[in-house]
Parts: structure tokens; sequence; C-alpha cells
């Protein structure tokens, strides 16, 4: 593999940032767009490799990859309707790191000759798949890196969900990138947790007053969980604050224990938390925690995505002190989903010590138990993403 396909594998979700200056499903993005500005800022903001769009109907030209390549040290994508060899060659004399394969546009032996011909250059290959049948046809392709497209390019649709399905559908084997329709920290988050090893962001970037600040702004970790909501004024508030994620008890003995799981907003997850084992619920995750005597459950839990473990959370043990709760927290391999009283005046040193994937509060943050106070709410939710 090349600098690219080595640039996706880092360890933690990765970004390719996107610079196109309009879309056929969105119109007028960013007229005035700057390759040489934007690329830099992106590669400062933590971007992975960027993308650029190389194709008229975006708005694009060879020459914003020159551009670009011309102040960045990152790797390149160029992205265009590509399907010879000419195209990859202007690709990679034009500063292309990796060029963009379209297998809707493309039978399986011109897609095969590509990738020859790709790798004969030095250039990575990111195949595009939207939907199963792509999916199947890449991987037997054998490409190294795949990319789910969220969009149909033919109607424009967005469906979030198949992506989702399928970028778990991939095996560790290959470096997958989901793309298109990713707006928030829980979206980004939620291709992660499918088995995204990146994301390919554009349009949010685009659109942004400073593109390079709103990648900054989605890559940032940690996520952020507030639990035991019960109420749909308290999913709001917390909602505004910022959290990316949004928790309900669903056991009835707890003192925060909700009737059922609230609807949430496309920026965040909603995540059921169960005691013994995961019952049937609309969430888009399950927290299990296991049953201890005499308590309303067990200390510690598994995040699971569709039955399958994908962090763990670390919570203090009830009315009982554990000084080595943080260093326990802190040595523990894995997506760590960091709780225990935590509010506006400890998180922030609690993040510092552990670099948890995640904080969970909800007791310290609550009026009255399953009522939050929403000034407690925004606070934690301020100090946390600070």
């Amino acid at each position: 593999m090349g600098r690219f396909a080595d640039a996706l594998a880092r360890d933690g979700l990765q970004a390719i940032a996107e610079i196109k200056r309009r879309s056929p499903s969105a119109g007028e993005l960013r007229p005035d767009a700057s390759p040489a500005e934007i690329a830099p800022g992106y590669e400062r903001a933590g971007a992975a490799a960027v993308s650029v769009l190389v194709d008229e109907r975006f708005g694009g030209t060879w020459n914003d990859l020159r551009a670009a390549r011309s102040t960045a040290t990152l790797p390149l994508l160029a992205k265009g309707f590509f399907s010879t060899e000419e195209h990859l060659r202007t690709a990679r004399d034009a500063g292309a790191d990796a060029a963009l394969l379209l297998l809707r546009d493309l039978d399986d032996a011109t897609c095969a000759d590509l990738m020859r011909v790709a790798a004969s250059l030095g250039l990575d290959t990111l195949v595009e798949a939207h939907d199963a049948e792509e999916l199947d046809r890449a991987i037997a392709l054998d490409a190294p890196v795949v990319g789910i497209n969220a969009r149909d390019l033919s109607t424009f649709r967005i469906d979030r969900a198949t992506q989702l399905a399928l970028v778990s559908r991939v095996g560790r084997d290959r470096i997958v990138v989901a793309e298109s329709g990713i707006h928030s920290r829980a979206q980004g988050a939620a291709a992660e947790l499918a088995g995204a090893d990146a994301i390919l962001v554009g349009s949010a970037l685009m659109t942004a007053p400073d593109p390079a600040a709103r990648l900054t702004e989605l890559l940032s970790r940690p996520l952020v969980k507030v639990c035991g909501l019960t109420r749909e004024e308290d999913v709001a508030a917390a909602a505004e604050a910022g959290a990316d994620l949004a928790g309900f008890v669903l056991v009835p003995e707890s003192p925060r224990a909700a009737t059922e799981v609230l609807d949430v907003p496309e920026t965040m997850l909603a995540v059921a938390v169960w005691v013994g084992e995961a019952g049937d619920s609309p969430a888009h995750l399950d927290q299990v925690h296991p049953r201890e005597e005499g308590k309303v459950r067990g200390r510690d839990a598994a995040l699971l995505r569709e039955s399958d473990r994908v962090a763990t959370l670390l919570d203090l043990p009830w009315d009982e002190a554990d000084p080595s709760h943080w260093d326990r927290a802190a040595a523990t391999e894995g997506r760590i989903l960091l709780a225990g009283r935590l509010g506006a005046d400890n998180v922030r040193a609690a993040i510092d010590r552990v670099h948890p994937w995640a904080v969970d509060a909800s007791s310290r943050l609550e009026a009255s138990p399953g009522i939050k106070d929403h000034v407690k709410v925004r606070a934690y939710v301020e100090a946390a993403r600070s």
C-alpha cells in the first residue's frame, strides 16, 4: 500500500477532507474555494488525506489538485470520473497519491486493469461502491481500500442505514471509508463503530465558515454522553448543549428508569442501558451491565452494536472509594466510555488523565432522579468539549 492507504490505516477514525466548489445535489457550496489555502488548513486540523474534485461538474479542474499539492504534504486523492490510463497518469503528474474508481461506471475487467495501472504508477485507489452488489464486486476485485457511498449518484438520495450495514460487512483485512452524509460527530462515530477506518467529508466542511475548524470539531474526542434521560425536553437540552450520545435506562428498578427510548436528533446516537442482557429497542447502541446481588446493576458494562462489543464502559463502584479508577481506565485497551460521578467540575481532569473515547454522566446532572438540570447539562458538555 502507498501513502494514502497507510494514512487511513492509522489507529482511530481518520478523515479524508474534501475540496469541492459545488455539488450536483446541493448546488453551489463554496464557489471561491482556494485549494491552496484549504488543503494545508485540513492538514493542520488532523485530516489523514485530502480529496480534490477535478471534474467541472463539481467546479473543479486538475489545477486544483496541483494547487493543493503545492501547499500541503499529506496524501491527496484525485476525485473524478476516471476510466482510462491517461486519467491516472494525469492524476499522478498533478500530484495525486490516489485516485477514485467508481464501480457504478466501470465493469470488473476495466476496474481491475485501472487498479493494476495505478499500482504501476505508484497510486493507491479508492474503489467506491454504493450497494451490496457493488460491494461484492469490490471485494472480489481484492480492492485494498473500499469506499461505501451513502449517496446514490443517480438519485442523490442518502441512505446512511444501508451504508452502515455495508460497512459492517467488510472484513478487517482491508481499509473501509464511509462516504457522504456525515455532518455530526455522532454520524462519524456510527460509521466508526460499524467498522469504518475513515470517513470522507465534503459538503459539511465546504459550507462551514471555517472548513478546517469544522473538521477539527467532527474529529474531536471524547464523545459526550448524557445518561438517565426520561423526558423529551431533557433530550432536547442535551442535544442543544452538544452531547453526542443519549442514554435511556431500560431497567425498572433504576431511579432513572425510562419507559422507552425517545427519539433523538441526527446529531446524537441513542444508547439503551440494560442489566443482564440487551432487549429490543430502536436504540443505535446497547449498554449492558452485569447483574450484581443487592444492586440495580454491576459496575462496568459492554457497549454493543448489533451484539458486537465496540467499547467498554468503566464506572466507579457505587458508594465505595476506588482511588485506582482512573489509572485502571487509562491502562485499559480499546475504546473506553468513562463514567463515575462526572460533572462540569471534574470531567476535564478525567479526560486529561484517561484520554477516553467518550465520557458519560448522569446523576450529577440532575435536579432530581431522572430529571435533568439543563444548566448542569450545558456546563458538563461545555467542559468536556473544551
